[in-house]
Parts: structure tokens; sequence; C-alpha cells
């Protein structure tokens, strides 16, 4: 079983989320009552709707795990899952998206473009770190 596969099981298992279809057309979605939260890509790549206010939040924190991609401008983040450290950060920063799209008022933001599926390239750790 992948990464992301576990991720997915131990996340259909939360009372808040429902699975079905990736608005984007790739892969399989999570969403609340209210949004898509979270789409599995790929075995290893997941995208995550966070409020752009959280990811203000939580900036420094995202900017600084080797796990997380973040793009300019977009309210989703990429979280690459390379052991289960990374599915453990997926599942709190799920838990933070739930209460963040949770506390905001529907016209507070307008609804997100995409997710960042072909907009971020994940390398692998050890050839970003230059070796």
């Amino acid at each position: 079983m992948t990464l992301a596969q576990r991720a997915l099981e131990r996340l259909q298992a939360w009372p808040d989320l429902t699975v079905g279809p990736a608005s984007c057309g790739i892969g399989r979605a999570l969403r609340s009552v209210r949004d898509e939260i979270v789409h599995f890509h790929s075995p290893r790549d997941v995208d995550l709707h966070l409020t752009r206010r959280a990811i203000q939040r939580f900036h420094y924190d995202l900017s600084g795990s080797s796990a997380i991609r973040l793009v300019p401008g977009s309210c989703w983040v990429t979280v690459h899952l390379d052991c289960e450290a990374d599915v453990d950060l997926l599942l709190t920063l799920v838990s933070s998206a739930l209460k963040a799209h949770q506390a905001r008022p529907p016209a507070d933001e307008p609804r997100p473009v995409g997710c960042n599926f072909h907009r971020v390239t994940v390398l692998p750790r050890d050839a970003a770190a230059g070796g």
C-alpha cells in the first residue's frame, strides 16, 4: 500500500470528509460539506486546500518543510509523501484546513482556481539535496 493510499484510508474514516473524484479530473478527492479539501494525484503527491489566511498564518512553517510545495497565489499546497512522518503532517494539515474552512464566512474567499496539479514539480528529497 502506498503512503497516499494509507493517508486516504485514514482520512476516509473522518466523519467530516466524503470521498469522490477530484474536480481537476485527476485522482480522488476528499471534501467537506463546503469545499474540496484534499486531492490524491499519485502514490506520493497530494494537494491540500488551505485558505489563504491559513497559508499566511503557517507560511514560515510550511516553507521550511521539505515535504511541502507552495505555489504563489494558490490556496492549495502540495504535500509530497516520502515517509510516515509526511502522512502525519498531511493529517495535521487536513485538520487545520477543515477548521479554516469551517471558520471562513462563505463570501470571505473566492472559489479556488484549481489545485496545484501540473503547477508543481516535486523532486525526491535526495535529488533536492544535491545527492
